[in-house]
């Protein structure tokens, strides 16, 4: 154990009077400490973002070339890094060390994003453009289940739009993160990407700032309502991405064979620890037991194990909070009358693993099935009738994303067509790039990323209209 890491504020590295433990989720214990960000670090981490805006946003190929050369900088460190991840996150290092390669993706990509301007009036009286201008200091926090490619995500639009930032991952998951700050301290002009870490205080303090223009956030549906309501009263600009609860609806001409194998990756990725993974599955009751035992095979084949070992497909559940509810959701189905077809229990070992877990015999109306579990428990239900399933997988707060599998594609596409969310994948689920826009219906959140609609959400528009005459 060490107390190396250190926050990034103003180009310089700062440790913390206090800190906190971070717990490798593989064994319960504590493995590092991280920085616990103080009120005054925090101000100055503004003011430092404050100040190095004004020349920030003035060099456009400095700023992509800044980008570019991150980018490198994850390809090389993608083991370094990935190990870090897996101690913190709990997920296998195959996993976390292409979740450092993606994050090199997603800046190369933006390193060569367009922000072309729009003409929208060229003639004798006047010149008039719609460009694109940046907002100011963004405020970004993070959550556990990616921590560093979601914060790439917001990193990378924010400073190629000529934004400078303050940083703040979960406090689960610090230390990548804080790794990710050091290594491009030197990269970057000081102030331009600042780096602290704490618990909720401290975002609770980011929000409600006076400096940030813009909060980006990823989390839950009950902190992005407080985010939004923080932001409100300063009028500050807000992308919220806030999970979700996808169904899949299968249709009556799938293969439950060969689609149980597809809707299980779709739903157990990470452990089931991604906002638009699959959640619950809708399935024909004629097909219904055949996909249940399919589906169960994969569960019980599932190798889950220390990220760090070799071979190992899931690991642990990055939490205690979120384990226990995992555990409480699976509980409460099968009190309700639901069967387990795998799993159901977590597993007799130290950390936090629970075993992938199948629930039968479970309908709309059961805690499982309407709510986001967040983990290696995915529900299945049976129904009758294709339209009262599609208003049964709409009938909920969130719309993240969702998906229909059949062998007739252009029928799945029409029923995909119907479904209330800000992705309908057909025959495949979370197929996501960096070109994509990512976000959601409803409860889901606000605004968008990916792509230049992402971007987008960084900038504020500007009218230029020059006057010929």
């Amino acid at each position: 154990m060490s107390d190396t890491y250190t926050m990034t504020i103003d180009g310089a590295a700062v440790p913390a009077r206090d800190t906190f433990g971070v717990i490798d989720p593989a064994t319960g214990q504590v493995a590092e400490r991280a920085p616990e960000a103080s009120a005054e670090q925090l101000d100055a981490a503004m003011r430092a973002a404050q100040a190095a805006f004004p020349a920030w946003r003035r060099d456009e190929a400095a700023r992509r070339a800044a980008l570019l050369t991150a980018s490198e900088v994850m390809f090389a460190r993608a083991e370094e890094l990935g190990r870090i991840i897996t101690l913190e996150q709990g997920k296998p290092l195959s996993d976390a060390t292409m979740e450092v390669t993606g994050a090199g993706v997603w800046l190369k990509y933006h390193a060569g994003l367009e922000m072309p301007s729009e003409v929208i009036q060229d003639d004798e009286t006047a010149l008039v453009e719609v460009v694109r201008r940046p907002m100011g200091v963004v405020a970004a926090i993070t959550p556990w289940n990616y921590p560093l490619l979601l914060a790439v995500w917001k990193i990378a639009p924010a400073l190629l739009a000529g934004n400078t930032v303050v940083l703040k991952p979960s406090p689960f998951t610090p230390l990548s993160t804080l790794r990710l700050g050091e290594l491009l301290r030197d990269l970057l002009p000081p102030g331009v990407l600042n780096v602290v870490s704490g618990g909720d205080r401290l975002g609770a303090w980011m929000t409600a700032h006076e400096v940030p223009r813009k909060i980006s956030f990823t989390g839950s549906v009950a902190t992005g309502k407080r985010v939004a309501a923080a932001a409100a009263a300063d009028l500050k600009r807000v992308t919220l991405e806030l999970g979700g609860n996808d169904p899949a609806i299968l249709l009556d001409d799938v293969d439950p064979g060969a689609v149980a194998a597809r809707v299980f990756g779709g739903a157990f990725q990470n452990n089931g620890q991604v906002c638009s993974a699959i959640k619950r599955v809708y399935v024909p009751a004629a097909l219904y037991g055949d996909v249940v035992d399919a589906l169960a095979e994969q569960a019980v084949a599932a190798r889950v194990g220390n990220g760090m070992d070799e071979g190992v497909q899931y690991g642990p559940v990055n939490n205690r909070p979120q384990f226990e509810r995992v555990g409480e959701l699976v509980a409460d189905a099968l009190a309700g009358g639901a069967r387990v077809a795998a799993g159901g229990a977590p597993l007799g070992r130290p950390g936090y693993f629970f075993a992938p877990t199948i629930v039968a015999d479970v309908a709309d109306g059961a805690r499982i099935v309407d709510e986001e579990q967040f983990g290696p428990a995915l529900p299945v239900i049976g129904y009758t009738d294709l339209d009262e399933a599609v208003a049964r997988a709409n009938a909920t707060h969130f719309g993240l994303s969702g998906s229909v599998w059949g062998t007739d594609a252009d029928r799945a596409a029409d029923v995909a067509a119907r479904l209330e969310c800000g992705t309908a994948w057909v025959n495949t689920h979370l197929a996501i790039g960096p070109g994509q826009p990512f976000g959601g219906f409803k409860w889901s959140g606000l605004g968008v990323e990916n792509g230049p609609w992402g971007l987008h959400g960084f900038t504020e528009m500007q009218v230029v209209h020059r006057a010929r005459q």
